[in-house]
């Protein structure tokens, strides 16, 4: 039987974690196992004493001794990983974990090596207008150097064949890793497959971490990883 590691990096969501470990433990997928990997940033809320608790359905819990960001806990979790495959799961509840069988399918199918999960493919996104528009414009800036038909580059469900993602050599520490790892499968010329997935966005005063900087950020990542 072969093993999905779902990594989970995790920053101050201890009012998320709990609910979204849940979800993610009682996902059965056929003929999959599951590696539940968390990396804590250096939390300073009490996403720890949440993630102690729930330990008994965690396989790994890393902790970062000081705050480096998302692309960084993602390094330290894909190293760690034992899984045929890899998913990125963030730790809040923005994503299903029930889409998860979907997004390997292409995987087990041998369709392609790295299956991106779409919130804009086949229909309405939910969510802020002007996310949407910085995500398509980040989208299609990516797609003109990579020559992918993306339309979601940005999304936090990437699901990689191990082998893969173990090859590539990630710098990024922050949500650069989106377009970094984008780019550096083009170079390999790994083929990438989208799915339609579903999507709950929350704001900013819901925990949302992303903003202006780190997509100036992935601007510039686009143009350094070309």
């Amino acid at each position: 039987m072969k093993t999905l590691s779902v990594i989970i990096p995790c920053y101050n969501e201890e009012k998320n974690i709990e609910e979204l470990l849940k979800r993610v433990n009682d996902v059965e997928i056929n003929n999959i196992r599951k590696e539940i990997i968390v990396v804590d940033d250096c939390s300073t809320d009490d996403s720890r004493k949440v993630l102690e608790k729930n330990k008994k359905i965690i396989q790994k819990i890393l902790f970062h001794s000081e705050n480096m960001g998302k692309g960084a806990a993602l390094r330290t979790g894909i190293k760690n990983a034992t899984g045929d495959y890899i998913i990125i799961q963030d730790g809040d509840l923005e994503y299903d974990p029930n889409e998860y069988e979907n997004l390997l399918k292409p995987l087990i199918n041998d369709e392609c090596d790295v299956v991106y999960g779409s919130r804009f493919k086949n229909k309405v996104y939910k969510g802020y207008i002007s996310n949407k528009l910085a995500n398509r414009f980040l989208t299609n800036l990516s797609n003109l150097f990579t020559h992918y038909k993306l339309t979601d580059m940005e999304t936090c469900y990437k699901v990689f064949k191990s082998d893969i993602i173990k090859s590539i050599d990630l710098k990024e520490n922050r949500f650069g890793f989106e377009p970094e790892v984008t780019s550096k499968l083009s170079k390999k010329k790994v083929k990438i497959k989208e799915v339609q997935i579903k999507y709950n966005p929350r704001t900013k005063n819901e925990g949302k971490k992303i903003g202006i900087k780190d997509g100036l950020r992935a601007i510039y990542c686009i143009l350094k990883y070309r």
